[in-house]
């Protein structure tokens, strides 16, 4: 959230100023490239963690508290949302393809499908009035996200965790500091020097070369990948 803030003082949703406002992060702004990179790659560091945990109540059972979980699952599509919004705004070109195919699976709603796509896209392709609708949802779904993550907290407290043994062990509980808070920052350690590690030295590592391209409606990615 930090780094979109900084990184939507220079962003223009346009699609002829889009993609040269991206690479003029790189080339004209202070400290651009690494808001950049830490936004970026930190997207990708938050839904590994996510999927860590999604697998981490899959295998404590952690399903049985309905509430929590389904707020849970909420948080997991409402994120996928706003990182599939975040992929369009660049302009590249797989950032095109991939919006394309992805809203376009909307046409397949039978009767409204097509007239929702159109009304979607704002015309009758992906154009200037999408990447701004894109842009206005990508910074604003994530204070709804909060939300959702503090009810699930609120849920979480209510319920209480799951465990490795699947048993009720409220009895037998241990203070969280310090024993699981030294556990806690230590992963926080070595996960955030991976973090800067990929930030300072390897920013590119998980951009597809398409999205290098500008955005054409006449040249169609090898392999779209959304």
């Amino acid at each position: 959230v930090v780094s979109g803030f900084f990184l939507s003082s220079f962003y223009l949703p346009s699609v002829y100023f889009s993609f040269d406002s991206v690479d003029c992060f790189y080339r004209e702004v202070l400290f651009g490239s690494f808001f950049r990179s830490v936004h970026s790659i930190g997207a990708s560091f938050f839904f590994l963690f996510i999927y860590f945990h999604l697998f981490r109540g899959l295998y404590f059972s952690s399903y049985s508290y309905v509430s929590t979980w389904l707020v849970g699952c909420l948080i997991l599509v409402l994120s996928m949302a706003i990182a599939f919004l975040g992929y369009v705004l660049p302009w590249g070109n797989m950032s095109l393809w991939g919006a394309t195919v992805i809203t376009s699976l909307l046409s397949a709603i039978p009767y409204f499908g097509s007239s929702l796509v159109e009304w979607l896209w704002g015309g009758f392709s992906i154009s200037s009035p999408t990447l701004s609708r894109f842009f206005v949802l990508h910074f604003f779904l994530p204070f709804i996200l909060a939300i959702f993550v503090f009810s699930h907290i609120l849920f979480l407290h209510v319920s209480g965790s799951g465990n490795p043994l699947g048993i009720n062990s409220k009895g037998r509980s241990l203070m969280f500091t310090p024993y699981f808070l030294i556990n806690d920052l230590l992963g926080f350690v070595v996960c955030f020097i991976i973090f800067l590690y990929l930030v300072v030295y390897v920013p590119f590592f998980q951009f597809d070369s398409s999205n290098f391209d500008e955005a054409n409606f006449l040249s169609t990615p090898l392999h779209i990948k959304p």
